[in-house]
């Protein structure tokens, strides 16, 4: 059996502030500072169950209001603590800062740290009582608001006579020892409606059974009409408390990452003089985390140092929850999930449908305050980072057939959630950017771009639903938005004000540039820097880009006039290089017949071959994203013819001219310069 005497022990300063200053040592005086003081008294046995010395621990609510814990552990120490001359359970119950969690030599992690924890219960209750099963013997001794005595009956109103002995008071069988602890709170420390919560202890008490296997924690309401007793002992630890905490159908198993760090830390210690000075101390870290992704969209995290909940997190959640997303990001990026234009996924895409238990251990973490609920140990981030993500990881890029395919479904999740996100966020926007002259809504087909930025954005005007796929997948939705038409739109030049804007496609299209239209149009309320139209390179998608300019130039002429309208060149040709020298792209893309010949000839001379027959494109729709982004889309690459207006008065007429309602001179214009177009020139 592990040693623990009063030498373990460590005195640093007295009792006095407790009473005077509460809420610094349990946060409150109602309910939750109650419980609180019961959750010291119960840590205090977990810490036995965590050394290995405890098994079983009862809890009683009796009806007097007092509450009674029982644990089978080593006992607290009954000798005399050297310094103070004073027995081990006096300097336990009497001294903050005093207990066998300072010396290091008796626990090695553990739920309390500060050693004020019994101390603290003692000085806020009316009454204490405390029996040691140690050494073949049976050791008392009782407390009032903090004070050693003796009672001469039951409960906190008898009679109370200060005296500072351990007085044994029977035998017990060689090897048997455990602790006894009876109090009751002090109704002048807390208010009056302040109540033992029996749903919240149960809660704990289960969190703790996960938390410590082969620990049986039994708890039993005495205060009602029937005693209520509850019993709790689960073997399969924090795998299966994620389990227990999920409430959806799984997407994967139960994980369970786990590892062993170290890391120096300075800490102020004792000397031989009583000096408090600094020493560099290496600590032990226990990592210990259970995941798993469920089908559901909600997120349950519950995290612990030492079994003590930390549910405001801390640094242990911190270094979770960077290693998760990095290491999502890093995975989904290298298996092409997430393509180069695409955004990161963050925290809450991961985190999305996941079940956690994160779990540490180490001795005397940083809390931040007595209550606990935060840690505050620096190096904890950094190695429970490291950790997640080597484990992670290798269960992301697993060859295991089982695995593999948990791995792929919880990726797919993680993509998913992250496009629902970032589409919400687009429709948000879409209301933000949205000024007096629109409508209530945009169009719904209208995919935005998030970016509010007037100078930046574009819009593609695209032919086509087929084109639109996959110009989504192409175009860089930051800054580059998409309206899809459905064939020709209405001839505007032909048609009257009040036929246009009945006209679904061009009411569309006015509506999302957002600047109105005719006399009413505002440049400055415009939502896009740029309007391209983007069609086949065929006789309709130059018809389709002819409507589109007709419609612009009559009812939003101000754009065109400023140079903001403009129409994409998508390529004719692609030719495949069978033999690409070094540092040449295995593709060329042409625009025109010339071109090609001229290519093809270049190409020849360089004695670069390519594969027959050359590729020639009828449509957008034959392109995959990443040809369309790459020739037609990506401003690093593309070409955009711009439409000017070097004369208003003669652009006019000639839209009039080939777009009007006057049909002879139109066809006077195509006979006649019919014979300027070269047979070889005909798209047919």
């Amino acid at each position: 059996m592990s040693t623990y005497d009063a030498r373990n022990l460590l005195v640093l300063e007295g009792l006095e502030a407790v009473r005077k200053r509460p809420g610094m040592y349990i946060g409150s005086t109602d309910t939750r500072g109650l419980m609180h003081c019961l959750w010291e008294i119960i840590d205090n046995a977990v810490d036995e169950a965590l050394a290995g010395f405890c098994e079983h621990i009862l809890v009683v609510l009796r009806p007097d209001g007092s509450v009674e814990v029982t644990d089978d552990g080593r006992g607290i120490p009954v000798d005399t603590e050297v310094k103070t001359g004073l027995s081990g359970v006096e300097v336990v119950f009497t001294k903050l800062h005093a207990g066998g969690k300072f010396g290091g030599g008796s626990y090695v992690a553990t739920g309390g740290l500060h050693g004020v924890g019994a101390s603290v219960v003692n000085a806020l209750s009316s009454r204490l009582d405390v029996e040691v099963d140690k050494d073949g013997a049976t050791w008392a001794m009782s407390f009032q608001r903090g004070t050693p005595g003796v009672f001469d009956g039951d409960g906190p109103d008898a009679s109370f006579t200060a005296d500072n002995t351990l007085h044994k008071r029977g035998k017990v069988k060689k090897g048997v020892s455990g602790t006894r602890i009876r109090y009751w709170s002090d109704p002048q420390i807390f208010i009056k409606g302040a109540t033992f919560a029996f749903d919240e202890l149960l809660t704990r008490a289960r969190q703790t059974s996960f938390l410590v296997p082969g620990l049986e924690i039994v708890i039993r309401d005495e205060r009602g009409d029937e005693p209520t007793e509850e019993k709790f002992r689960h073997d399969g630890g924090i795998t299966e408390f994620c389990d227990h905490l999920a409430a959806d159908e799984p997407v994967t198993d139960v994980l369970r990452l786990q590892g062993d760090e170290k890391f120096t830390e300075t800490v102020p210690l004792l000397d031989d003089k009583g000096h408090m000075t600094p020493q560099e101390v290496e600590r032990d870290l226990g990592i210990d985390i259970a995941l798993r992704w469920g089908t559901g969209y909600d997120t349950e995290v519950k995290s612990f140092v030492n079994i003590i909940a930390t549910p405001k997190g801390g640094t242990h959640v911190q270094g979770f929850e960077r290693a998760v997303t990095k290491t999502f990001n890093e995975v989904l990026r290298a298996s092409r999930q997430l393509k180069q234009a695409d955004e990161d996924v963050i925290k809450d895409d991961v985190l999305e449908g996941m079940t956690a238990v994160v779990t540490v251990r180490l001795a005397e973490p940083q809390f931040e305050g007595q209550t606990k609920e935060v840690l505050g140990t620096p190096p904890v981030t950094r190695l429970v980072n490291k950790v997640v993500a080597r484990e992670l990881k290798a269960f992301l890029t697993s060859t295991k057939t089982a695995h593999r395919a948990k791995a792929k479904q919880v990726m797919e999740k993680v993509v998913n959630a992250s496009r629902v996100r970032i589409q919400a966020r687009t429709q948000r926007d879409t209301q933000r950017r949205k000024n007096a002259l629109e409508s209530s809504a945009l169009p719904a087909k209208l995919a935005d771009c998030r970016s509010s930025d007037v100078e930046r954005s574009e819009l593609f005007i695209v032919e086509g639903d087929s084109a639109l796929g996959t110009a989504k997948s192409a175009r860089d939705s930051e800054f580059q938005a998409l309206l899809p038409i459905r064939g020709k739109i209405l001839n505007v030049q032909k048609a009257s004000i009040g036929d246009m804007l009945k006209n679904a496609e061009c009411s569309s299209i006015i509506q999302v540039v957002g600047a109105g239209s005719g006399r009413t149009f505002d440049l400055d309320t415009a939502r896009y820097g740029r309007i391209i139209f983007m069609a086949d390179a065929d006789s309709d998608g130059a018809h389709i880009r002819c409507l589109l300019a007709t419609l612009f130039f009559r009812y939003m002429r101000p754009l065109v006039e400023e140079g903001r309208v403009f129409t994409a060149v998508p390529p004719l040709h692609r030719i495949e290089l069978t033999n690409p020298k070094k540092g040449q792209e295995k593709y060329v893309y042409t625009y025109s017949d010339p071109e090609l010949q001229r290519t093809l000839a270049d190409l020849k001379r360089r004695n670069i071959r390519w594969k027959d027959p050359i590729q020639r494109y009828k449509g957008l729709g034959e392109m995959d994203a990443g040809q369309l982004a790459e020739t037609t889309m990506d401003p690093r690459h593309r070409t955009l013819r711009r439409l000017t207006v070097d004369d208003a008065e003669e652009a006019a007429e000639v839209f009039e001219l080939l777009m009007g309602n006057d049909v002879p001179p139109r066809k006077e214009f195509i006979v006649q310069s019919a014979y300027d177009v070269s047979v070889e020139q005909i798209d047919a």
